[in-house]
């Protein structure tokens, strides 16, 4: 059986593949018949299919978290790729491996800890430093394995941390030109951002939010880990963990964002700039992947629901 990635699907081919149900919608059609909308995953990332005229017996093997046997054309609907289904057929879930239809960072694990752990020994200031390094210890290699959103953005395994490094990157060009930033404040406040999505977010196979996460968030998630550990060190009263929280607290930028405080010094203003342009950046370049040259994307809502034209050459 000759394994084609989705990212490489072309109009009108017809394959027979395993593939990963992330999501399933059930509807009707104005005719009174029962399809399926099917979301479908392997490591290059995901496609939408249409399963028309719905037997029972589909409906017993179409499972979300399933690895299943489908039969499909590629069709070009709208100028985005999508599946018509034939047919559906159960695989022995202990014969194949879900590790294998995740998409992850290109960069590995290890790779991102050794990253990470770097920059946290580059800060000098000892109470950024403690405190960067109680929550990482803390959260563990689930720092490492996360998405940093169950869609939208990085959310592949290792994209919490893929994110983070990016930003650090972005963030060193920014102090190189000015210097008036705090560096330690920026980098801690980078470090930290995102890892209340370590609770927040379910993991990084066929993520959801958890119950803690949609009731609380993870920007107030974090401001609770750095005050626990500011507490436990007995530094809670410095200035640093105030500033420190106040970083992680306003790095949405808006109060509709769900950010409880606006920006209110450079180095937050900065991280939530950073922020932003890396998560846009990275949808920019999954939605550019799978269109042709001289075609627009699908509209996309996350980004204020434009399509965009991607170059020829």
């Amino acid at each position: 059986m000759k394994l084609v990635n989705i990212k490489e699907f072309k109009d009108k081919e017809k394959h027979e593949q395993p593939l990963l149900v992330s999501n399933i919608l059930q509807g009707v059609t104005t005719k009174g018949s029962p399809y399926l909308s099917i979301t479908l995953q392997d490591k290059s990332g995901q496609i939408e299919g249409k399963l028309w005229d719905v037997k029972p017996e589909q409906l017993q093997i179409i499972k979300q978290g399933m690895i299943v046997l489908v039969s499909f054309e590629v069709l070009n609907y709208r100028e985005q790729l999508q599946l018509k289904i034939f047919d559906v057929k159960p695989l022995d879930q202990k014969t194949v491996s879900i590790d294998d239809f995740l998409p992850e960072s290109d960069v590995s694990s290890e790779e991102l800890k050794l990253s990470i752990e770097g920059f946290i020994s580059q800060l000098k200031n000892p109470v950024y430093k403690s405190l960067v390094s109680a929550i990482v210890t803390e959260v563990g290699y689930d720092f490492y394995e996360y998405p940093a959103a169950s869609k939208n953005h990085h959310e592949f395994k290792g994209g919490l941390a893929s994110h983070v490094v990016s930003m650090i990157k972005l963030a060193k060009e920014v102090l190189r030109l000015y210097p008036m930033l705090d560096h330690d404040l920026l980098m801690s406040g980078i470090l930290l951002h995102d890892i209340g999505k370590t609770v927040e977010l379910s993991g990084p196979i066929l993520t959801e939010y958890t119950t803690v996460g949609r009731l609380l968030g993870h920007i107030s998630i974090v401001n609770a880990m750095i005050y626990h550990h500011a507490k436990l060190l007995g530094i809670e009263n410095k200035e640093e963990t105030m500033l420190l929280q106040h970083v992680v607290l306003s790095h949405h930028g808006q109060y509709e964002f769900g950010s409880p405080v606006l920006p209110l010094v450079p180095e937050a203003e900065v991280l939530h700039l950073i922020d932003n342009l890396d998560a846009r950046l990275n949808m920019f370049s999954k939605a550019m992947e799978n269109i042709e040259e001289g075609m627009f994307t699908q509209r996309i809502f996350s980004l204020e629901n434009r399509s965009f034209y991607k170059k020829k050459g």
